[in-house]
């Protein structure tokens, strides 16, 4: 099962079932969707099926919206791809590395992405995302699994140059309106792995493939990551991680090279879509 959240006419957003055609649903968007099923003790799969009779949607009209739009938690994983922490030239980590974003750099799987003045090294990330579906902490290696709503895409677009300020990454991880995040929610069963999926994922920019790996070379995979996390604080229904990003970065490659004005970015995981932003320049 699908579901995505879309802008409407009237400038509010709402929930959607997508399946052959798009079935609006009686919920603003999916992280209260996903709040409403754990209220009631439900699965959200079964409690969107008894509620998918509203009007029905073309979808290829859809505004799509970041699929959740305002997680509580982004948490978001570094270096978790072999080869790519191979390509960093770093060792392979004994614990997840961690790091946080802020809905405020949200966008929509067709919006524009900012690129903003203040850097010169905006580079691209795909990331196969995890949602939260229940209120969890300190969870056993079971209910890391059963916690885990569904996956989506995430581009973690990244300022480098803003990045490599200090250790600390967040500063370059968290402008506004940079990093693409949908287009909809996959449930677990419909992916080849379950909660543990096996999906190509890869980024292409102006058409030429810069990225492309498959989500099981993940060090620390899903529910590893929600077993960790969870330890650290207690997860809730529309909570997102981020799994980290492949290789092919272009901070890696020589020279390197980055995102202008002009470009288009898509974000591809088999069986979850494609995020196809433009990078346009900021307006201050």
């Amino acid at each position: 099962m699908r579901l995505t959240t879309v802008r409407t006419d009237d400038g509010t957003r709402a929930a959607l079932l997508v399946e052959n055609d798009a079935v609006l649903l009686p919920w603003a968007n999916v992280g209260v969707v996903l709040t409403d099923a754990y209220r009631e003790g439900k699965l959200w799969q079964d409690l969107v099926g008894a509620a998918s009779t509203g009007p029905r949607l073309e979808p290829s009209a859809l505004d799509f919206a970041p699929v959740v739009p305002h997680p509580g938690k982004i948490v978001c994983v570094g270096l978790n791809y072999t080869k790519h922490i191979q390509e960093m030239g770093r060792e392979l980590p004994e614990f997840p590395t961690l790091f946080a974003k802020y809905p405020e750099s949200l966008i929509g799987s067709a919006d524009s992405i900012a690129l903003p003045p203040e850097s010169a090294a905006v580079d691209w990330e795909a990331e196969l995302a995890l949602v939260i579906g229940t209120r969890i902490r300190r969870a056993t290696a079971t209910q890391s699994a059963e916690a885990i709503a569904g996956f989506t895409i995430l581009n973690d677009v990244t300022m480098r140059d803003w990045q490599y300020r200090s250790p600390m990454w967040l500063q370059g991880k968290t402008f506004e309106a940079s990093s693409p995040f949908g287009p909809a929610l996959v449930s677990p069963d419909e992916l080849p792995g379950g909660v543990r999926p096996a999906l190509t994922i890869s980024t292409d920019v102006d058409g030429e493939r810069m990225q492309e790996a498959v989500t099981d070379d993940l060090v620390f995979d899903p529910p590893a990551l929600v077993e960790y996390v969870s330890t650290i604080m207690t997860l809730n229904p529309g909570d997102v991680i981020a799994t980290g990003t492949p290789g092919g970065v272009g901070h890696a490659r020589k020279p390197a090279r980055y995102l202008s004005a002009g470009q288009t970015m898509t974000t591809t995981v088999e069986h979850l879509g494609q995020l196809v932003n433009e990078a346009v320049a900021e307006r201050c």
